[in-house]
């Protein structure tokens, strides 16, 4: 078979050499020993994750007391079903007839405090009866009517032009159907 080319004639090497084919074989000895270095180089810098502790991750004191927890509502469950059970095997007797009435202990003071509060109230309410007015209501209608005839005769439009008008519009639309 044979050869088309060697690539060792169109090496050029960097430094000066007798030989093209010996410079190429050790160039690429060279250049092989570098990639195997290259390849099997250990980082220099540590990128690893960091060591993971298993007690932070596990957290057996939280996993005892959930167990705790768990225990006590399995017994409160098992307690208040044996409590149905009881009223079920016994029809359910139970005594739910209250004969006790409340007593309060300080009724006889709010008692008191409330007749106390009544009669200021009927006193002022007196007072207030008993006292005439400052104001003369009958001087205020007068002034108000008196107020209406000024706003009547500086107006632009009559007092009730927008009834008026409504009144008119609602006319026309009536006596066009």
């Amino acid at each position: 078979m044979p050869r088309t080319g060697s690539p060792h004639k169109a090496y050029q090497p960097i430094t000066p050499a007798n030989n093209k084919l010996l410079k190429f074989r050790w160039d690429k000895t060279v250049f092989d020993t570098h990639r195997k270095k290259v390849y099997s180089a250990r980082a220099v810098i540590d990128n690893r994750p960091p060591q993971t502790y298993l007690h932070l991750h596990l957290k057996l004191k939280k996993l005892q007391m959930e167990e705790e927890r768990l225990a006590v509502v399995e017994r409160d469950k098992r307690i208040l079903l044996e409590k149905m059970s009881y009223v079920m095997r016994t029809r359910g007797r139970v005594d739910y007839i209250n004969n006790y009435q409340q007593k309060s202990l300080n009724k006889a003071k709010r008692q008191r405090e409330l007749l106390r509060v009544t009669h200021e109230n009927q006193a002022i309410l007196r007072r207030i009866m008993s006292k005439e007015s400052h104001y003369n209501h009958r001087t205020w209608e007068e002034e108000w009517k008196l107020n209406q005839q000024y706003m009547n005769n500086i107006a632009k439009y009559p007092i009730n032009w927008k009834n008026k008008v409504q009144n008119g519009a609602s006319r026309g639309a009536s006596q066009q159907q």
